[in-house]
């Protein structure tokens, strides 16, 4: 550029930019750059005043530890409606505060076992976690059966060891609590040895559920399970350490009563799995739209795609959905109907001192 300007007033610009394979173009335009043009603010934007009045709402007590789906769900629930799940994720990056909590794990994607839900209580997934104790090298053992359809916590125990006992009088229970009848739940684990072990493989057989488990070595093959323990580690109040058995059931305690019936699954068309589970689903989401449509008809040009609808209702889940090539046709699990009845309060289990453990059978929440 600069010996193009010296030379150009005796040999000419266009032979210079020739000779030094620059377009005349570009030597004009870096020349003489044009000031940056001025955009003007889109009329669907919000003003300055309703962006602070959502940063404002995005920082209140009950919302400063939630997610912005979370907040958006609660809102549309309470009858209210600020801005779409995204314009809160960019103010909250304007004001720099949009990042992760903890630092995570990468893992390899691994093909797993082929499983489908399309109803509650058609499949089922269980896992058990160590949760830290007071001391070093203590630890208490939370078991959680999940459903994988409604993602909806059946039954989950607390003890102080891993015992298949334990595990056998968890399943029993959940079964029996939520009416399953032989041939219609399919319960699906990791390769644990309480997993496989002989009292709760003969158990399932006599209550005619067909169980599956994991790969060998492959920890994703169990994917509903291991990310409900991470919605629970990852809980803003989730302790370091626990200082006690009882302190680790009241803890649990609170948290699948929220899991449950208060938190709003992205899975679940940010349903709550109690919604899910018992049916309630359709009649959430019909309350939505009409907030939806309110709010559409108060400001129609903040909703460039028309008017909004809210996410469609879970129809089918997969533990690893095959290839369209890969599954033969009608080769599918058949529906299930989902089981019903009231939720009994969870009742303390022991065993005798060759056992060595105590737990907490987990109860499940009333009907909303």
């Amino acid at each position: 550029m600069r010996a193009v300007e010296e030379h150009a007033p005796r040999l000419g610009v266009a032979a210079l930019c020739v000779a030094f394979a620059l377009a005349r173009a570009t030597f004009y335009r870096r020349r003489s750059p044009k000031p940056p043009a001025c955009r003007a603010p889109s009329p669907r934007a919000l003003s300055t005043v309703e962006r602070q009045a959502v940063l404002d709402k995005l920082h209140e007590p009950r919302f400063v530890d939630l997610a912005p789906a979370e907040v958006y769900a609660t809102l549309l629930d309470e009858g209210t409606y600020l801005c779409s799940e995204r314009t809160m994720y960019r103010i909250l990056d304007e004001n720099h505060e949009v990042r992760e909590r903890r630092d995570q794990l990468r893992h390899p994607h691994y093909a797993a076992p082929e499983l489908l839900a399309t109803v509650p209580n058609q499949l089922w997934s269980w896992d058990i976690t160590r949760l830290l104790g007071p001391a070093k090298w203590t630890y208490f053992y939370l078991y959680v059966i999940l459903d994988v359809f409604s993602r909806y916590a059946v039954g989950w125990l607390v003890a102080d060891g891993e015992s298949s006992a334990l595990a056998e009088r968890l399943i029993a229970e959940t079964v029996g609590r939520q009416n399953i009848r032989p041939g219609q739940l399919t319960l699906h684990a990791d390769r644990g040895s309480s997993m496989r072990s002989k009292p709760v493989a003969l158990l399932l057989a006599d209550l005619g559920v067909t169980k599956t488990h994991s790969r060998p070595h492959v920890s994703d093959d169990n994917p509903f399970s291991e990310a409900q323990f991470k919605t629970l580690k990852y809980r803003p109040e989730f302790p370091e350490r626990f200082g006690s058995l009882m302190d680790a059931r009241g803890f649990c305690g609170t948290f699948f009563r929220w899991y449950n019936v208060e938190h709003h699954h992205s899975g679940l068309g940010l349903l709550t799995p109690h919604d899910v589970h018992y049916g309630l689903a359709a009649a959430r989401r019909a309350e939505r739209a009409v907030v939806l449509a309110a709010a559409h008809d108060a400001h129609p040009e903040r909703f460039v795609r028309g008017l909004p609808t809210p996410a469609p209702l879970p129809t089918a889940v997969w533990i690893n959905k095959p290839s369209a090539s890969a599954a033969p046709p009608g080769d599918q699990p058949a529906a299930a109907l989902s089981g019903g009845g009231g939720f009994p309060v969870g009742s303390l289990l022991s065993t005798g001192k060759g056992g060595a453990v105590t737990a907490a059978v987990g109860t499940e929440e009333a009907r909303a």
